[in-house]
């Protein structure tokens, strides 16, 4: 049986989390307390960028890694990963003299296979340990991972890594592609895994993988507190315990809870990550896992919806991400175009001449709500996302199926909803695309989208209550905290985008607030 070897790629995977922002103070007593486990490996960051910052987790050049490693601990091999998405010039980097990072992982996509082996070949040339990364390893064929590997057989490189991107490899297929390796990649090379959890698979894999006992050496990446994005990665405490119980290995793991006490349970408590039900879908839909967390601050999709949208993306768009690919997929979806004409002179019959009362679900509800049950009396009152409560409004408006959801069967008013709700039905449904916002952020805000219809019905003044705007502290901004939702991180942003869009409404018909507001009308 060959040696079985940790690495840490807290720093560098983990990363993902708070774009590798650290601090400088952090970044250096995270390495001298890896020192401490008895770990092989430490991967210390990105090579990658064009600048230094001593609070990132990324390094421009090999020499700006000494920053933060000096002086080395001999038991440590320091490791820089190196992207082929956006390399850094072959050229910046200089010949291994041991003052900085011992080794670079190189990690690329099938496409990019023939740029990685010019760029590993002369990284071995310079004399530094090399570690081949085969990104989306599932995405190969049994045929184009075989030719992978004897290719770059020829490099006699220090490690081979099966890299699960998408986390969503299970035992089977993932014992498949280790035999695959085993039998094909040279002998000195050892065979390397990097999970991630959306399925929950890592330990398991990794517990597969040591179980082998293979005659090569086998190397498993993990982070502490299992640190990195979505579902997260690997915990590296529990795979050390369970190689410390299991195979006499003598890592110590009270300086990993250290890191974790003293290092990450802030960036834990600020931005959670672990498994949750998108990062599951996005897995089991093949999709990265940034749909799932992007499609997710949308706070407007049921499971069911989730699961149609990220089936509905074309396969050659699943593996790659971008915020204008996700948002394209996200409007599609939900435009589901109708003809609304009838429906919206059956509203304006229905409002007649009065004004409207706009009761939105903000905590300024409960502190005037004498002051807004007098408004209402001569008043048409619709409710956006919410029942009302005490107010018994006249209508109930909503483009959002998950509020919807909860309220069902819960009102007597009449319903409005708009046509991306393919679960729901209700008493009017007018269309989605005629009444969204173009701007991403707030594409499907309820109350602006109640605000342009109304004024398609011809409607002359609106009132509105309860419509506070969001808040940039953590805290709920709703009068019933169950419709909370956390939009503190880009609460400024979406104020000032509504506030526009108001004020845009409020030259065609004229818009009173009777309640406080963070909007700047």
């Amino acid at each position: 049986m060959g040696n079985i070897y940790l690495l840490d790629c807290t720093l560098r995977d983990g990363g993902y989390v708070n774009e590798w922002r650290f601090g400088e103070d952090t970044i250096k007593g995270f390495g001298k307390k890896i020192a401490m486990t008895g770990i092989k490996f430490y991967e210390v960051g990105f090579l990658k960028g064009d600048s230094y910052d001593p609070d990132v987790a990324k390094f421009p050049t090999v020499e700006s890694f000494k920053n933060v490693i000096l002086p080395k601990s001999p038991d440590l091999v320091y490791v820089g990963m190196l992207d082929m998405s956006a390399p850094v010039a072959l050229e910046s980097i200089p010949p291994y003299d041991g003052s900085s990072i011992d080794m670079i992982r190189v990690i690329f996509k099938k496409n990019k296979a023939d740029e990685a082996y010019v760029y590993c070949k002369k990284i071995l040339e310079l004399g530094y340990k090399l570690s081949v990364n085969f990104v989306g390893t599932d995405s190969y064929t049994d045929s184009e991972f075989i030719n992978g590997i004897l290719r770059f057989n020829e490099l006699q490189p220090d490690a081979m890594a099966i890299v699960d991107t998408f986390g969503l490899i299970k035992k089977k297929q993932f014992l498949r592609l280790v035999y695959l390796a085993d039998n094909n990649m040279a002998p000195g090379i050892a065979l390397c895994y990097h999970g991630h959890n959306n399925l929950q698979q890592a330990f398991g894999n990794a517990e597969s993988l040591v179980e082998l006992n293979l005659k090569r050496d086998v190397c498993i990446d993990a982070c502490v507190f299992g640190m990195g994005r979505g579902a997260g990665n690997l915990n590296l405490e529990l795979i050390a315990e369970y190689l410390n119980e299991n195979y006499d290995t003598e890592y110590r793991i009270e300086p990993m809870l250290q890191i974790m006490d003293e290092y990450l349970k802030e960036f834990y408590t600020s931005k959670f990550w672990g498994y949750s039900l998108p990062l599951y879908l996005s897995a089991s839909c093949h999709c990265h896992p940034n749909y799932a967390i992007y499609l997710e601050e949308k706070n407007s999709l049921t499971v069911k919806s989730f699961n149609e949208l990220l089936n509905n993306i074309p396969d050659s768009d699943k593996a790659s991400f971008s915020k204008e690919k996700a948002e394209k997929y996200y409007r599609e979806y939900q435009e589901n175009y109708i003809d609304d004409k009838k429906t919206v002179d059956s509203l304006s019959e229905a409002f007649g001449d009065k004004d409207i009362l706009i009761l939105a679900p903000g905590k300024s509800l409960n502190d005037n709500k004498d002051k807004i049950a007098a408004l209402a009396a001569d008043k048409v009152t619709v409710a956006v996302n919410f029942t009302g409560g005490s107010f018994a409004p006249d209508f109930v408006f909503s483009s959002n199926m998950r509020r919807f959801a909860k309220m069902m069967g819960k009102t007597d008013a009449k319903t409005i909803i708009t046509s991306n709700m393919k679960e729901a039905t209700g008493d009017y449904v007018v269309n989605f695309s005629s009444y969204s916002s173009t701007k991403p952020e707030i594409i499907d805000n309820s109350a602006l989208m109640l605000m342009k219809l109304l004024m398609a019905t011809g409607v002359k003044k609106v009132f509105v209550a309860g419509m506070d705007g969001y808040s940039a502290v953590n805290t709920t901004d709703y009068f019933d905290a169950n419709l909370d939702y956390d939009f503190s991180s880009e609460a400024e942003l979406r104020n000032e985008l509504i506030s526009a869009e108001i004020r845009e409404i409020g030259k065609h018909m004229k818009v009173e607030f009777v309640t406080p507001t963070n909007y700047d009308i």
